[in-house]
């Protein structure tokens, strides 16, 4: 149960309805807004990113003109959804949950899809393997990795072997104050207000009686599997729905892998999709939809019509 709201706090205009359900065997966690569908627009589907939860939707949902039937869950090992119950997390399993989840919530038509960072690479190798179940997609920041190749393999395979030995631990937190400072720190462009919304649904108090972040800790551990860009991008080249890549105007590729991915090959990959269109938003990092919410919900309005 999240704590009763202060004059401080983030005052939500669009309040989401908690619902769960099994998908491939795991308890889920999504979050509706708006009217149930009725056939006349799709389904709004919203998908985040690593150590993210679908709450962090939430500032862009209130900043919509209109509402509209949308819903976001919470990954597995994220938020309130159930971890897989092993030590390591497989990119796969993302596409499987995104399917099943499709299957649950709109059968019978597309969705407009729209991911951040982890969930925007999700979406975009979904969007060319089920290219009938969306209507459009919406890319926020999903750069993929850095190319790897074959010589790296027993380096990568090694370390996950390594970092198997090891319990994974994130760090915990004094109060939920606290988790509003790590989430500023983590970014200095989120306000006091929006963090101290977002502590206490990124988090919980446990029997600890600390706050201990929502994520397993697993998901920390090396990935044995090397990112082939080659297959990412026949996957892409399939995509067949309009496609929308926003990007924030501060963003650097480099604070996350140094001179490992040059800016170039990225927009070579984006070169693949064949129906795109992109912005960006000013003022905004990666963290976008918390940085410049309003701003985004303008470009995903106008965008998805």
């Amino acid at each position: 149960m999240s704590p009763a709201p202060s004059s401080t706090d983030y005052a939500v205009r669009r309040a989401p309805r908690s619902e769960f359900l099994t998908l491939r065997g795991l308890r889920y966690h999504l979050l509706r807004w708006g009217p149930p569908p009725d056939g006349t627009r799709p389904l709004l589907v919203m998908v985040h990113g690593w150590m993210d939860v679908g709450a962090s939707f939430q500032f862009m949902i209130d900043a919509f003109r209109e509402d509209r039937s949308a819903v976001a869950i919470d990954w597995r090992g994220f938020g309130l959804t159930d971890g897989n119950g092993g030590d390591s997390y497989w990119f796969p399993d993302y596409l499987g949950d995104l399917d099943a989840l499709l299957d649950a919530v709109s059968p019978d038509a597309p969705v407009d899809l729209i991911g951040h960072s982890m969930g925007g690479n999700i979406a975009m190798s979904y969007a060319g393997v089920r290219p009938e179940r969306l209507r459009r997609l919406v890319n926020l920041e999903g750069f993929g990795l850095p190319e790897t190749t074959p010589d790296m393999a027993p380096g990568r395979l090694a370390s996950w072997l390594d970092e198997l030995k090891q319990p994974q631990q994130l760090k915990t937190y004094d109060d939920v104050e606290g988790v509003a400072q790590r989430l500023m720190k983590t970014n200095p462009r989120l306000s006091a207000d929006k963090a101290r919304w977002l502590a206490p649904r990124w988090s919980r108090q446990a029997e600890d009686g600390r706050w201990h972040i929502l994520g397993d800790p697993a998901h920390k551990r090396t990935n044995p599997v090397l990112y082939r860009k080659a297959e990412a991008l026949a996957c892409w080249s399939a995509i067949t729905a309009p496609t929308l890549w926003v990007e924030g105007s501060e963003t650097r590729l480099s604070q996350w892998w140094g001179d490992r991915y040059p800016r170039e090959d990225f927009d070579t990959r984006l070169s693949v999709v064949k129906d795109l269109q992109r912005v960006t938003l000013q003022q905004a990092a990666h963290m976008m939809h918390h940085d410049q919410p309003e701003a985004l919900a303008r470009a995903v309005q106008e965008f998805l019509g």
